[in-house]
């Protein structure tokens, strides 16, 4: 069959516009990263959250969301302040799917009631029972807390068959020193607080690593770093009192954040461009997450109170105790000044 030029030059010419577009590569999609759990992960203690909505207080400074930005990852921002066990499979699972490739959690503090402890320990020694606090939270992470945890992970693999899944510990939150002056932390107490967290993530650990989970702990990176140390990564007595005993912005770039990225690969370095690209992410999760709102506002905070030295309980253990109250405040206010 006779081609006539004119049609054999539009033919070459299609073609020339037409190959480019077959042989490039199809544009994969980015990594589905899910980051599950509670105020250590939510970002807590950071000072700046994203409008969602909620209580849950998430922020861009937070390890989910640097190392989402450090690596190309599309977050799924589910961590949430006060978080349980129940509250995570409650609220936060449903955004696993088998198309989800990374999970991060930290889950267990608010179980064993850590908030409460510390609350109970805050208080001058005369008018707390600090290690009967302590015992009770041991006994619940020793005694209960494994069994909870083997359940959730294996919901998270029953929802997530494929993703990598990595746990994450908590920082020892002491170093043997309080220099907040309203607050009235041992050395002794501060010891056995830190043997609780340690304790915590051994437990923690172990349920990981039965689900074939991997399981990064921050104690090592945050030494040096507790309350009151220099550079403080770690927040003491705070206002707002939520911020209390919670990272900061540092403990998150420069604790979490590589602990975390180095367990699934090399570990990130947040620069300033790399904080710059996870603050550019906040409109949008701030939306993605409104669509959780409701299921969130559900979530209720496990906040340190700060020690009441006029409340009838503390008056009666200091008459109890023979301490001038009165006079004990005095000195107090005066050291705060």
């Amino acid at each position: 069959m006779h081609i006539s030029p004119r049609w054999a030059l539009l033919g070459a010419a299609l073609a020339a516009l037409v190959s480019p577009l077959l042989v490039q590569p199809a544009q994969s999609a980015a990594p589905a990263y899910v980051a599950l759990g509670d105020s250590y992960s939510s970002g807590t203690g950071t000072r700046s959250y994203i409008d969602d909505g909620t209580e849950c207080q998430r922020s861009t400074q937070a390890h989910p969301s640097l190392i989402a930005a450090g690596r190309g990852y599309e977050l799924n921002f589910r961590a949430c302040s006060g978080a349980t066990i129940p509250d995570v499979t409650g609220s936060q699972l449903s955004a696993l799917s088998a198309a989800t490739s990374f999970v991060t959690i930290s889950v267990g503090g608010n179980d064993a009631g850590f908030a409460d402890v510390l609350t109970e320990c805050a208080l001058p020694g005369w008018a707390s029972d600090c290690d009967g606090a302590i015992d009770g939270a041991q006994a619940f992470v020793d005694g209960t807390l494994p069994a909870q945890l083997a359940s959730l992970y294996a919901d998270i693999r029953g929802r997530a068959p494929s993703a990598q899944v990595t746990v994450v510990g908590y920082p020892r939150i002491f170093m043997g020193e309080d220099c907040n002056a309203l607050t009235w932390f041992s050395p002794e107490e501060e010891a056995r607080l830190n043997a609780m967290a340690d304790l915590i993530n051994a437990r923690t650990a172990s349920a990981a690593s039965a689900a074939g989970f991997q399981f990064a702990n921050p104690t090592s990176a945050f030494t040096g770093h507790a309350v009151c140390d220099d550079p403080e990564w770690l927040n003491g007595l705070s206002n707002p009192i939520s911020e209390s005993y919670h990272p900061n912005a540092l403990g998150h770039a420069n604790g979490y954040t590589p602990v975390v990225s180095s367990v699934t690969g090399l570990a990130l370095a947040v620069t300033p461009r790399l904080e710059a690209e996870s603050d550019a992410t906040a409109a949008d999760q701030a939306a993605l997450q409104r669509q959780y709102a409701a299921a969130d506002r559900g979530i209720e905070p496990d906040e340190f109170v700060a020690p009441d030295l006029s409340s009838p309980a503390v008056r009666k253990a200091a008459r109890e105790a023979g301490v001038d109250l009165d006079r004990f405040i005095a000195r107090s206010e005066r050291a705060a000044r």
